[in-house]
């Protein structure tokens, strides 16, 4: 995993009024909500003994820990020692480890990693997705790397064979390009140019250009992703790291063809079957790679034109990990 970064961690419905604990970037971590519902979260252990804080319970705006009831504060700071009494004042050492969060469009982030810059900006999310859109979501685990999960949904290549009976009927073999763009080096933008092999040869993709409203694949690093199918239809996936050996896929079909919230939202949660159908072709195959992760140089790999967005993808991820070593 690259450390300083936003991940997005969680939905938003999964932390309610009781603390959950979720294992995370190969980490234990409790995440709570304070009085004014802002998501916090920090290292499920306790300091006094390391028992999970998340088997505890939020009292009065304040952490408490299952064993012996110290509680903490939404920075982490240990404020209650119930064995020394209310008119103590705990040591500054017994705190908990904790990290920035962040929570909009239905998700929580974490800022994972060292300590967060003073000007920490929020992270990146797709700016086409506006209020107007309804989804409907679900959460499927994957046994691969993250890395491996991302590149699947950036792979342009496999649609006629991993899914020929659904999304890559059409027998579409042959790839043109892909075209791949840059935004202010904050989204990667690929432009996919799929056909039947007729004998010519692929163009390159300096060969090709964009029509407006065309599908194509949009990525945010270091976990967002959707499929921008139309303006009114987009499939959004965050690939959640639970550790090196596992993955949480999040899921969304959003939709605003229908603007009745209630109605919209029932066609939006009636799409996610298919789409889970569809995720779940991958995952057998993406779970057999080796490596288990990715990497620029590859290893025994031997890429092709094609899989030129996993390549801008593996060089952005090369170039931040060297960046944090």
């Amino acid at each position: 995993m690259i450390r300083n970064q936003w991940y997005v961690v969680l939905d938003s419905k999964e932390v309610k009024d009781k603390p959950v604990g979720a294992k995370r970037l190969g980490e234990k971590l409790v995440f709570w909500r304070d009085s004014k519902q802002k998501v916090r979260c920090a290292f499920d252990r306790c300091p006094h003994r390391g028992v999970a804080l998340s088997l505890g319970k939020v009292r009065e705006n304040h952490l408490q820990c299952p064993f012996h009831g110290f509680e903490f504060d939404s920075n982490g700071q240990c404020v209650l020692i119930p064995a020394e009494g209310r008119s103590s004042q705990p040591p500054a050492a017994m705190r908990l480890n904790t990290y920035p969060t962040y929570e909009a469009h239905g998700f929580i982030w974490i800022w994972w990693g060292d300590k967060a810059p003073a000007d920490l900006k929020p992270p990146n999310f797709f700016e086409n997705i506006d209020d107007h859109f309804i989804y409907g979501s679900a959460i499927d685990p994957w046994k691969a790397h993250y890395s491996r999960v991302v590149e699947n949904q950036l792979d342009v290549a496999h649609l006629p064979f991993v899914h020929r009976k659904t999304i890559g009927r059409g027998n579409r073999t042959l790839v043109d390009g892909p075209k791949v763009i840059w935004n202010k080096n904050k989204m990667m933008s690929t432009y996919v140019f799929n056909r039947v092999d007729d004998g010519s040869k692929a163009r390159l993709a300096s060969e090709l250009q964009p029509r407006d409203g065309q599908v194509h694949l949009e990525f945010i690093m270091p976990n967002l992703w959707q499929n921008h199918i139309s303006e009114k239809v987009r499939i959004l996936a965050a690939f959640v790291p639970v550790d090196d050996e596992n993955t949480l896929l999040y899921l969304r079909f959003y939709q605003k063809f229908l603007s009745v919230p209630v109605f919209g939202k029932i066609v939006a949660q009636l799409a996610m079957p298919s789409n889970l159908k569809i995720a779940r072709e991958d995952r057998g195959v993406v779970e057999s790679h080796t490596p288990l992760v990715s990497s620029l140089r590859g290893g025994d790999e031997k890429p092709i034109k094609a899989d030129a967005p996993i390549i801008e993808y593996r060089r952005l991820r090369d170039a931040l990990q060297k960046q944090n070593q």
